[in-house]
């Protein structure tokens, strides 16, 4: 009897743990910095690492610069030697807080809530704040933000001779489901 108290014991505090955290190592960023009437300037990151401490409401993404895939070879080439330098500057990440988080306000529907924080790119950080919708999936919950962000804000050169052809403000959409 007391085997299986102490083990039910521990199955109960292994489920409240789990949910002091979440987390997802395949989330999703898309950014476009199109400008009509010219080749599409777009990537895709499937690589995306997400933690949220439930209790504090507090949320920290981090990515691989190098791993942003583009339609064309030569373009990620640029925007990884040119643009975001990843070999000097490997990573981007952003640190936050979900304002007015609370786990159990979380259903099936999706909730707008505010995520305030620093976001770290090119070895420059800027506090931003952010709309995300958040929602309870299957499995975890589902966070989704779309925003833009300026290339100036994080000293990201774009060459004059291809400036007319590449945006400066570069929409940013993220997607994760965290476990």
């Amino acid at each position: 009897m007391k085997k299986t108290l102490l083990l039910f014991l521990l199955l109960l505090s292994n489920t409240i743990n789990a949910q002091e955290k979440m987390t997802t190592t395949n989330g999703v960023i898309i950014f476009e910095a199109s400008i009509p009437f010219f080749e599409a300037v777009a990537a895709k990151n499937e690589t995306l690492t997400c933690v949220l401490k439930t209790k504090k409401g507090t949320i920290s993404f981090v990515t691989s610069i190098k791993t942003f895939r583009f339609k064309r070879a030569l373009m990620e080439e640029h925007f990884n030697e040119n643009y975001l330098e990843s070999d000097r500057y490997p990573k981007a990440a952003f640190k936050g807080l979900i304002e007015k988080f609370d786990l159990k306000d979380i259903d099936p529907t999706p909730k707008d809530y505010y995520i305030k924080g620093k976001m770290t790119i090119h070895g420059k950080s800027r506090n931003i704040r952010i709309v995300a919708q958040i929602k309870k999936a299957i499995k975890g919950i589902e966070l989704t933000s779309n925003f833009t962000l300026n290339t100036d804000d994080f000293n990201i050169e774009i060459p004059f001779i291809v400036r007319s052809k590449i945006s400066k403000k570069v929409a940013v959409s993220v997607y994760s489901n965290l476990q």
